[in-house]
């Protein structure tokens, strides 16, 4: 039997996605698979900023058609790129172990902290949600708006004269540069993408067979914070045009979900937490999301 697993061409990508080859392999051995890389929007348009050339999706929708039309079997993507809802005939199969959910910084040298960066210094990020949220904790920091693979994103470090820049922990670590992170942003500081570190193993609705392989790599804490995350995520509509943000934490049978939504200009920005039972995660995402969006409205 062969698999073939669709995905973008990026070095994370790739590296996401031989992660998952590999862990299907060792869960059933006997099986080839074949990664298959597929060119999307967004991988194609580099010049803008994302939410200039669309919506979420930018980075799914071409693979997404190759899983429709049966030329791929499954398609491996960050979860945290995909929209509130999947196209008909599609469904996310189990999901496996995240890796750490916090955005991080990586800075020039000399600098350790957000806390010991000069009065102005120049953070990098393409990232509405991290905008606003360093902007909330340090108003004086000059924002700079950067695109690019992780690679491309360190260099504008020194091309760009800039004090650092934002990434996601997950990026770096899955990418062997761990070294690189100066600082870990604290959730209560800059709260994470929904279901950011996770991945998405994206499936056609009728295919049992493949439904029953990805199984075998499922991790079930992953799969209530993705529940929790994402719920809050469809609750609130979100896109990548309003800075907006959602982190489960799990102690025991118990979570506490906190949420963040804004406006596109970062004026109103609301930042809410809730507490509910693990096996309720959707639901208190949606709950969640009903609190915020009433008190955004009333701002």
């Amino acid at each position: 039997m062969k698999i073939i697993v669709g995905t973008r061409g990026s070095k994370l990508a790739l590296i996401q996605t031989n992660w998952v080859v590999e862990a299907l392999k060792k869960a059933n051995p006997g099986i080839e698979f074949e990664v298959k890389v597929i060119k999307t929007k967004g991988d194609l348009v580099t010049h803008l900023p994302l939410h200039k050339i669309g919506d979420k999706g930018l980075f799914t929708k071409e693979i997404e058609q190759h899983l429709l039309d049966k030329e791929i079997d499954l398609a491996v993507h960050s979860m945290k790129d995909m929209p509130s809802t999947l196209p008909e005939g599609l469904k996310f199969a189990n999901v496996p172990k995240r890796e750490d959910p916090r955005d991080v910084l990586v800075l020039k040298e000399g600098y350790t902290n957000l806390d010991d960066l000069p009065k102005g210094a120049k953070i990098g990020t393409g990232s509405k949600r991290r905008t606003y949220q360093l902007l909330k904790y340090r108003p004086d920091l000059e924002i700079v708006p950067i695109r690019g693979n992780i690679d491309t994103r360190i260099r504008k470090i020194e091309d760009e004269n800039l004090h650092g820049i934002v990434l996601a922990a997950s990026g770096l670590i899955r990418a062997d540069l761990e070294e690189r992170i100066s600082y870990y942003i604290p959730t209560d500081v800059m709260v994470p993408a929904p279901a950011q570190g996770a991945l998405a193993i994206e499936i056609r609705k009728d295919d049992s067979i493949i439904e029953d392989i990805v199984s075998h790599i499922k991790d079930e804490a992953t799969e209530i914070q993705v529940a929790a995350e994402r719920g809050f995520l469809t609750g609130v509509n979100g896109s990548c045009h309003v800075p907006m943000g959602a982190y489960c934490d799990i102690k025991g049978d118990n979570i506490t979900l906190t949420g963040l939504y804004g406006d596109e200009d970062g004026n109103k920005l609301v930042i809410k937490s809730l507490e509910g039972k693990i096996e309720d995660a959707s639901k208190l995402g949606f709950e969640l999301a009903d609190i915020v969006l009433k008190e955004y409205n009333n701002l």
